[in-house]
């Protein structure tokens, strides 16, 4: 199959795309076009909805990934930084005092300041650890200090932590790092654009327990699914609820990344309009198609994170379909 890019009004890969309806009563008021795709560990398409060509930017659920050199350089180990420091180093957490006290001891153990963070300080806030990608920006500076590159220029795309960034990600894909395409994300840090397959093909690394850094990150999001992003927030009441089976990684502008363990199968997730509520709705959806999560267990979790107003409700129309040879 030939992976193409870009938004259409059909799919090029035979399936149509998901949508997600909002209705208010029994009258729809808005919908959302989804695409989304399941791969193996050998990058082939098993599954999709929609383009699973389609090129977007992963944002925050490329930060397992960004995670590998904390752990290559030997920085996670001098430090001690355990489960709950790598946990914190792939979260979008939700700013509070336990998470900004789990990237602070990164900090700390790296004989590093909340100065040398170079994430924004969010709106109503006192301090950059604060920021959802605090303990991202921590490990960066750990790996960086440890390795002895500079730590003034961490994020910039050609300083060393970032290329071996590249290079990791490159080689889980089976490509040349030069054909990676970066971009600044919105904490100052480089995110990739990559094809949809490529994202799920990534999931599927990272749940596969072949690659031994690899299955060390996925057992610390798994044993802390709190500091990953925090009580009552979709990745982590997923991940408490599939007991240990399901990864689960989104990122901004409806993007949403999970992973079957053990199985070494990932999905991806493209909401065309970048909605939340939507890329959530649809992977509730898709856990259901693929039973990877019970009745009861997708029953409770809508309830906790699905939320909408009275009257309201969120209808998923469409499945995943088996890729055609």
């Amino acid at each position: 199959m030939t992976l193409s890019s870009g938004f259409s009004g059909t799919s090029r890969s035979g399936t149509a795309p998901l949508e997600v309806t909002l209705k208010r009563g029994c009258i729809a008021e808005s919908v959302h076009r989804v695409h989304a795709v399941v791969c193996d560990g050998r990058g082939r398409v098993l599954m999709s909805a929609g383009e699973a060509g389609l090129q977007t930017f992963i944002r925050s659920a490329l930060k397992p990934f960004q995670a590998l050199p904390f752990l290559s350089s030997g920085a996670a180990a001098a430090m001690d930084a355990g489960e709950r420091g790598l946990a914190i180093s792939c979260a979008s957490h939700s700013g509070s005092h336990g998470h900004a006290r789990e990237a602070f001891k990164l900090l700390w153990k790296a004989e590093l300041e909340a100065s040398h963070l170079q994430c924004p300080v969010p709106l109503g806030s006192e301090s950059p650890l604060q920021h959802n990608c605090s303990g991202k920006h921590a490990a960066f500076l750990a790996t960086s200090r440890k390795m002895a590159w500079p730590l003034d220029s961490y994020l910039q795309s050609d300083h060393p932590l970032q290329v071996e960034i590249n290079r990791r990600v490159a080689e889980l894909l089976g490509l040349p790092a030069e054909e990676l395409v970066a971009a600044r994300d919105d904490c100052g840090a480089p995110t990739l654009r990559l094809q949809l397959a490529q994202m799920a093909l990534l999931y599927a690394h990272l749940g596969a327990s072949r690659h031994a850094e690899l299955e060390q990150i996925s057992r610390a999001m798994l044993a802390h699914p709190d500091l990953v992003a925090g009580d009552g927030r979709f990745d982590t009441e997923l991940m408490r609820r599939s007991h240990g089976q399901v990864l689960s990684k989104g990122g901004a502008e409806g993007v949403q990344c999970l992973s079957r363990v053990g199985e070494g199968l990932g999905v991806a997730i493209k909401v065309e309009d970048g909605s939340r509520r939507a890329k959530q709705a649809v992977a509730l959806h898709l856990l259901g198609q693929l039973e990877w999560l019970t009745p009861l267990g997708l029953e409770e979790l809508e309830d906790q994170v699905l939320i909408v107003n009275p009257g309201v409700s969120l209808e998923v129309q469409g499945a995943l379909k088996f890729q055609q040879s």
